[in-house]
Formats: C-alpha cells, sequence, structure tokens
C-alpha cells in the first residue's frame, strides 16, 4: 500500500509539521511491525514565494496561493499508483479564504481521503463552514483527537458520525528517553522549573503567568518560569516581535528578570522532551476557549508533567479526573494561588504527575500509528469507498424551498435597494431601474408559480417604481438615490431593455386588470425609443419583453412585427462580428451571455422564422465552449472580458451570468426538448450551490440571499440585490427539473 501525505512537513517550523513527520514514521514503523509493506509519500505545502530544503520523503510541494499548483498535485497523486491521501487540515495552511484552494485539489483525486482535523469550530465563519462541509464530504475517514470535535463535526458540518474516528495526538515515548548532557543548564539544578513551549503569539496569553509570578516568588523564590519557543512566523512576517518584546517589557516592569527566561529557539523533539523532562510545573494560559487540539498539551501529558491550564477545549478533556488543574481565562490571581499549592504539596504533584503519565502512555506514536495504520486497513478491505472525483461529478445536491426574505429585506417604500454589506441594505447605494425591473419580474413569477398574496406587494412596489423612473417621452433614468434624487443619467440600452422585458412579463401574467391596465401604458410609451437602441443586449431584452407582450396578445401584429424587427438587427450583430472560430453578437464575452441567444430562441417560437433558431443554436454552443470546459458552468468573469485575442478571467464571475445561462436553456426547451438542454441548465442552476470554480456555494442558507460572486481567493460575501434576483430567477426556472421526473 502507497499513501500520499498532504500538509506541512519539516524543516518548516510548526506544529502540524511535526505532527506530520512523526505521524508519517509512526506508521512506517507500525507497517514493519505489522509485516504488511506500506510506502509514503510526502507533498509538503510552501508559504506563499517560500521553498524549503525538504527530505527525500517530500517528492512535490505546493505554494498555499498557486491554484495551478493544486491541480497539478492533484494529477500527480492520481498519476501516483497511490492507494489513498493522507490530508493534515489546519485552515491556515491552504491557500485562499480559510484554505479554499485545498477544494480544488481534493475534488480531481480518484483515490479515498483520510483527513485529520487539527481544528473543528463550533461557530465557523462562512467560508470556514463551507470549506470543512466539502472536505468531509470528499473524506472516505475523519480522524479527530477530542471527543468534543465529533459534537461539532455532527451538529455544525452535519457530518456523518460513522466517517468520524477518534486517536490522540501523539506524543513520544518518554519511558525509552535518556538524559542528554548540555541541554539543562546546572545552574537551574536547584530550582523549581516551570515551562510554557510553542510558538508564540498573543492568543498564548503569556502575560497571564508572568502576572502571577510576583505572588508565587514571594512564596517560592527559587522558581523559575521558562519561555521556550520563536515567535510565530506569520506573526512575525505582520507584527515583528512585539509580542515578545511586550512580555519582556513586562518582565522587568515586575522584577522578574531572575525567574523568567525566555529562550527565543525553536528546538529539537530531542531537546524538549529533556525540558519537559526536567520541568516540575508546564502552563498551556491559552486565551481562546475555541483550541479543540494542542499538541504541547499533549506532550505535557506525554511527559508527565504536571500541567496547569486555562480551560480550553483539549484541556478541558486531557486533564480531566485529575491529571491537571484549571484556571480562568486571563486569571492571574487564581493561577498564583495553584502554583503555590502546588510546589507547596509535593505528594499532590506526584499523584498528578502518576495520573498523566498513565494516560500519556496511550498516546504514543507507536499506538497512535497503529491506529492510523488499522483505519487504511480498513479502507482497504471496504467496498464502499469515497471517491472525491466521482463525488463532485455525481453532486449530492438538495434543493431547498424558495425563500424571497432577503428580497424584503432590501425593498423599502421606495424600491429595491441596490447593494448590501454582508446582507444588510446599504441605503448610501440608492436604487436603480436595473434591479427594480428583476425584481418585478421575479414578484410576478413568483405570485403566480405559489399564488400567495405576500408577492402582490412587492409587484406594487416595483411597478411603482419604474412609472416613477420613466421618462415623457418614454425613456428610463436609472440610478435613484436615498434621498430619491434622480441625476440626468443617460438612459442606457441595459435599463430601457430590462425595464421593456420587466413591463411585457407583467403585461402577461398581471394578477389583476388595474395592474395590466398600467404595464400596458409603461410599455407602450416606451416603445418609441426602441429605434436608439445600439447594442445587443438592449435588442435581446427588448425582446424577451416582447415576446410575453406578444403571448398575452398573438393578434397583435403590430407588436409581433417589431419582435421581428428588433430580431433581425440582432441577428446582424453576429453577421458583423463573426469570423474564424468567433460566432458571437459582439467582439467580446461579456456579460449576461445566455439572455442574447435566449431572445432568438423565444422570437423563433413565436415567429418560425428558422433564421433565428439556427443563429440562436450556433450562439449557444460558441458560449457553451467558453462556459462548460470543465463538467461544471464557468461564466466569464467580470474582472477581463473574454476575445479572440485575450483568454478572459475565471474570476470575479457574478450571479446574474449564471442566471442568463439557466434563461438561455429554459428559453432553448421552447423549441428544441433535447435532454442535454435539461442537463445544461441543471448543471449552471448548480453553479449557485458550489458546483463552480471554487466548490463552494453562493446561496446563504442562513440569509436566504445569494452572495455576490466568485473571486480568486473567496467568495464575496455582500448579498446584493441582483445577486438575489439571478439566484430566486433560476430557482423559479430549474424547480420543475429537479422533480422526480427530471
Amino acid at each position: 500500500m502507497k499513501l500520499i501525505c498532504l500538509g506541512n512537513y519539516p524543516p518548516r517550523k510548526c506544529g502540524i509539521a511535526t505532527f506530520a513527520e512523526n505521524l508519517v514514521n509512526a506508521i512506517l514503523d507500525s507497517s514493519k511491525s505489522q509485516l504488511q509493506k506500506i510506502s509514503v509519500e510526502v507533498i509538503a505545502m510552501n508559504d506563499k514565494g517560500k521553498t524549503y530544503n525538504y527530505p527525500t520523503i517530500v517528492t512535490k510541494s505546493i505554494d498555499c496561493n498557486d491554484k495551478q499548483q493544486y491541480i497539478n498535485a492533484a494529477n500527480y497523486i492520481n498519476e501516483s499508483g497511490a492507494s489513498a491521501l493522507l490530508l493534515q487540515h489546519e485552515y491556515g495552511i491552504f491557500g485562499g479564504d480559510s484554505g479554499l484552494l485545498l477544494l480544488g485539489l481534493l475534488r480531481r483525486l480518484k483515490i479515498p481521503v483520510v483527513s485529520t482535523f487539527h481544528t473543528v469550530l463550533q461557530k465557523p465563519s462562512f467560508h470556514q463552514k463551507e470549506v470543512l462541509i466539502k472536505i468531509a464530504q470528499y473524506s472516505t475517514k475523519i480522524i479527530v483527537m477530542n471527543p468534543i470535535a465529533i459534537e461539532f463535526l455532527t451538529k455544525v458540518f452535519k457530518v456523518p458520525k460513522k466517517k468520524i474516528h477518534i486517536i490522540e495526538h501523539g506524543v513520544p515515548d518518554f519511558s525509552k528517553l535518556s538524559d542528554v548532557e548540555g541541554i539543562i543548564p546546572d545552574k537551574w539544578k536547584d530550582r523549581k522549573l516551570m515551562l510554557t513551549f510553542g510558538l508564540l503569539g498573543r492568543s498564548k496569553g503569556i502575560e497571564t503567568v508572568i502576572k502571577a509570578m510576583p505572588a508565587v516568588v514571594k512564596k517560592h523564590p527559587e522558581i523559575l518560569y521558562v519561555i521556550l519557543g520563536k515567535t510565530h512566523p506569520h506573526i512575525v512576517e505582520h507584527s515583528g516581535e512585539e509580542y515578545r518584546e511586550y512580555l519582556e517589557k513586562l518582565t522587568q516592569q515586575l522584577d522578574l528578570n531572575n525567574n523568567i527566561l525566555f529562550i527565543n529557539e525553536y528546538v529539537s523533539e530531542e531537546a524538549l522532551m529533556q525540558y519537559l523532562k526536567r520541568a516540575d510545573l508546564y502552563v498551556t494560559p491559552y486565551l481562546n476557549k475555541t483550541q479543540i487540539t494542542s499538541g504541547t498539551l499533549a506532550y505535557a501529558i506525554g511527559s508527565g508533567s504536571v500541567v496547569i491550564s486555562t480551560p480550553y477545549w483539549h484541556a478541558e478533556s486531557l486533564l480531566a479526573e485529575g491529571r491537571g488543574k484549571l484556571f480562568n481565562f486571563s486569571d492571574y490571581k487564581t493561577l498564583s494561588d495553584i502554583i503555590i499549592d502546588l510546589l507547596d504539596d509535593p505528594l499532590e504533584m506526584i499523584l498528578i504527575k502518576r495520573k498523566a503519565y498513565n494516560y500519556g502512555t496511550q498516546m504514543i506514536w507507536p499506538k497512535v500509528g497503529k491506529e492510523y495504520h488499522n483505519v487504511f486497513e480498513e479502507i482497504k478491505q471496504r467496498k464502499q469507498i469515497i471517491i472525491p472525483e466521482i463525488l463532485f461529478e455525481n453532486f449530492n445536491f438538495s434543493l431547498p424551498k424558495f425563500k424571497s426574505r432577503h428580497l424584503e429585506i432590501l425593498t423599502d417604500k421606495t424600491g429595491l435597494v441596490q447593494h448590501a454589506i454582508g446582507s444588510v441594505a446599504d441605503y448610501r447605494t440608492g436604487y436603480c431601474t436595473d434591479d427594480n425591473t428583476r425584481g418585478l419580474i421575479i414578484s410576478a413569477f413568483a405570485y403566480n408559480y405559489f399564488e400567495d398574496n405576500q408577492y402582490l406587494k412587492l409587484i406594487y412596489r416595483y411597478l411603482s417604481f419604474i412609472m416613477y423612473m420613466q421618462n415623457p417621452d418614454g425613456s428610463f433614468k436609472n440610478y435613484l438615490s436615498y434621498s430619491r434624487s434622480t441625476d440626468n443619467d443617460h438612459d442606457s440600452d441595459d435599463t430601457f431593455g430590462r425595464s421593456v422585458w420587466s413591463l411585457g412579463y407583467v403585461i402577461r401574467y398581471a394578477p389583476d386588470d388595474s395592474i395590466l391596465q398600467t404595464s400596458k401604458d409603461l410599455f407602450c410609451k416606451s416603445l418609441k425609443n426602441t429605434d436608439q437602441l445600439v447594442y445587443a443586449r438592449g435588442y435581446a431584452n427588448c425582446i424577451l419583453g416582447l415576446y410575453h407582450y406578444v403571448k398575452r396578445h398573438p393578434d397583435q401584429e403590430s407588436f409581433v412585427e417589431l419582435l421581428i424587427s428588433l430580431s433581425n438587427q440582432l441577428c446582424e450583430k453576429v453577421v458583423t462580428h463573426s469570423h474564424d472560430d468567433w460566432t458571437w453578437f459582439e467582439p467580446e464575452l461579456t456579460y449576461d451571455n445566455g439572455l442574447l441567444p435566449a431572445a432568438l430562441y423565444l422570437a423563433y417560437e413565436v415567429t418560425e422564422i428558422p433564421l433565428y433558431f439556427e443563429i440562436a443554436e450556433k450562439t449557444r454552443h460558441f458560449l457553451e465552449k467558453y462556459s462548460f470546459k470543465n463538467n461544471y458552468l464557468t461564466v466569464i468573469g467580470n474582472r477581463r472580458w473574454l476575445n479572440p485575442k485575450e483568454q478572459g478571467h475565471e474570476f470575479d464571475q457574478q450571479p446574474v451570468d449564471a442566471m442568463a445561462m439557466v434563461i438561455m436553456y429554459h428559453s432553448a426547451l421552447k423549441v428544441n426538448n433535447k435532454q442535454e438542454i435539461i442537463d445544461k441548465l441543471k448543471l449552471s442552476f448548480l453553479w449557485f450551490f458550489g458546483k463552480n470554480e471554487l466548490n463552494l456555494p453562493l446561496y446563504d442558507n442562513q440569509t436566504h440571499g445569494c452572495n455576490d460572486g466568485l473571486e480568486t481567493f473567496s467568495v464575496n460575501r455582500n448579498q446584493g440585490a441582483e445577486s438575489v434576483i439571478a439566484y430566486l430567477y433560476s430557482w423559479l426556472l430549474a424547480k420543475p427539473f429537479f422533480s422526480s421526473k427530471h
């Protein structure tokens, strides 16, 4: 059996690297003792732009922020002959928000994954939650080191309990430790030694111990508190040594220079074991309750130290049943009392040491290695394992209920607010006709779909806004400030076309005659401006509006003639701009692309003019060539458009463009009812739920809003009007195709 371990690895200096090296060696030793051959390779994670002089077991490394290197590594793993991937997961070691770039590697794997979770949060952020959910889905087995992690994984992340396996954090076998000269200074011989080790940072709470020391020194002047370890490299990079300097200054202010010693070194494991063996007391004064795993704490227990700790989750578990002492966060007075009481009572210290050491013997690396080995043997024997590549292709999906709450939150007495900060309406950005027209379509659609009067109120609100924004000549202003002032903004093709589309839609599906007649008046008043159209999207949006009008009034020939005229002009755009392998309406692929073929499909439905169908099909296939390079939707990113000479940027992908693809396929099905079109419609809709470039959802099941887009290293967490409209409209169009019938 061949395994590949992915994570940090020495000589990189961090706890995950040390853990990975010890675990790999323990698995190899276990396989030898059981006469079962296992080989292990390591793929090591590098900080951005950094490299390390790795040992030969490391066959490949990944720059944490280089997306392509994750993909290359996935291909390497698939071709390596490995039986499984052993993932060491900690959010901070992988690139992207909360390590989301890792998903691009995992979803391409053709072998099972076993994941060790070093951090499991009770209250994760959006990215932390969604990233870990995906990693858990791709994992055949998940290994945690603390029982409380099972509770969080099952309740917060909805991970099946049968997937989760507890294996304690490994520790060296201190029973085999022999003294090494020169590590522990002779001058410490008559001192009571209290130790803290690990990479320094503000979350470690070292100042709590320093503040406790004056009272201890008064009673036990022989005590020496040793703070062993360098400052975390990420902290040095961003803040320098300000935390260490603060601690040193505090030590001087409290006149503790003879009782506190800073050793600014990253020591070897052998040296660390010597320090732990010599220590009388060990302190972990961390400030964060949510630390679910602490390697330093595990080592202290393994050495049989008398541990005093704040009650973070791993400490509460490991120090239970008398294996150590707990004090509240930042409570240096109680800490002073505990230290003094212990130093005054050597018998209690002996009892605690014995309990800690006995428990630590269950955590030694040979036992941990054997347990991991058994997990891989179990997977080897199982008939049902999870292959991430297949899981991503099949994409487990449950359609949520239609919820318009966020749309209503963004709607006030004036209309639909343009933008949001997070999910909170940003009134500073005011309102735009573009969003209110699409809001009108959604409201009318939902009213007819659900027959629910709550949507009638929204129809009136958005229609009133459009009426207010129409100019005397029938054109439309686009922007309205929160104070209800309008700029003399130019009437764009987009705003005009979307207004015509929404009014045509409401005319077709008007809930009552009053709304019908008002919409007709606005619609007919606007149409005299169609001869001012210049751009393809303006034609397409107007065609969509005329299509719905004609479906309501098929006998009104003048409207059919106008639809034909605009459709012909849209077709001429393709003739003008097409050349070689470029078959499109414009010299670039930009935004709302799917609406252009969609308009011609609908024009063909009502006119049966073959040219419209022919061009709709050709341009759809052309668009698909760039939108489905992989087996998921990649819409043209707004950061840079795509043209024959320049490849478009795959980010910032926006929901409105995914909606346009859903509309295109929904329109195509009216005249070309093929299964492949249904499949592409569903695939386009799944973009909202994580079948996309980042493998993360845009739909927010807490707010029922939709995030504003996919960026290079994160999901844009703002949830503006355009985005929630795009999601809701796509839901209404796609819902019938997720029934058992399809």
